[in-house]
């Protein structure tokens, strides 16, 4: 059966209709910013404390954007004979944001959680270099970062937090004295003051 004259034509008129008296979803930015999911790949702030210039962020970039540099220093002992140590001090964290692709590599791979992603993304600049961003730039990023989600109520406890409470049960049940349950053992004083005897009787 051949197709009717002008069907095509009614049928993509019937859609703008549909579509005119709908309410419209877009959003008039930069007048309205934008309602961003929390896990949205803004941007990557750095928490420098957290930093021990391991170097794992930077080999596994696969863009190599990450610049670190770190120098050595020597910390004393803090007991009278025991060995100077030595550590990583970093001089310098650097993302270029030229080359990033946004992958999140360097943030899943980060032992220490020094990097984070911020859902900021105006950051646009018009020379090209001002997109490497030095430390003190990533850590002004630390501030935008949204709190972590809560965990679902029926959520089991992390392992971290469930074996840290099990220590601290062990802990504190270890540091309680005996029970009034519990029997005395031979030698032990009883309420009297006066020490048990293997064998003595309860006078009257």
């Amino acid at each position: 059966m051949a197709p009717v004259p002008g069907s095509g034509l009614a049928k993509g008129l019937a859609v703008t209709l549909r579509t005119m008296t709908k309410k419209t979803v877009t959003e008039q930015y930069p007048d309205a910013q934008p309602e961003l999911p929390p896990r949205t790949r803004g941007v990557i702030g750095l928490f420098e404390e957290n930093c021990t210039v391991c170097m794992l962020c930077a080999r596994e970039c696969p863009d190599w954007c990450i610049y670190i540099d770190s120098h050595k220093e020597t910390v004393p002992a803090a007991t009278p004979g025991g060995r100077d140590r030595s550590r990583n001090v970093l001089d310098r964290f650097a993302i270029d944001f030229a080359l990033c692709m946004y992958c999140g590599i360097c943030i899943e791979v980060c032992p220490f959680d020094a990097l984070f992603w911020s859902p900021e993304f105006e950051y646009a600049e018009t020379d090209i270099r001002d997109l490497t961003h030095e430390r003190d730039k990533l850590r002004e990023w630390m501030w935008t970062v949204p709190a972590p989600p809560a965990l679902d109520p029926g959520a089991e406890d992390p392992k971290e937090l469930a074996a840290a409470r099990k220590a601290a049960d062990k802990l504190a049940a270890q540091q309680q004295p005996d029970g009034p349950g519990q029997p005395d053992r031979p030698g032990q004083a009883d309420q009297s003051g006066q020490p048990d005897r293997p064998g003595q009787e309860d006078r009257p």
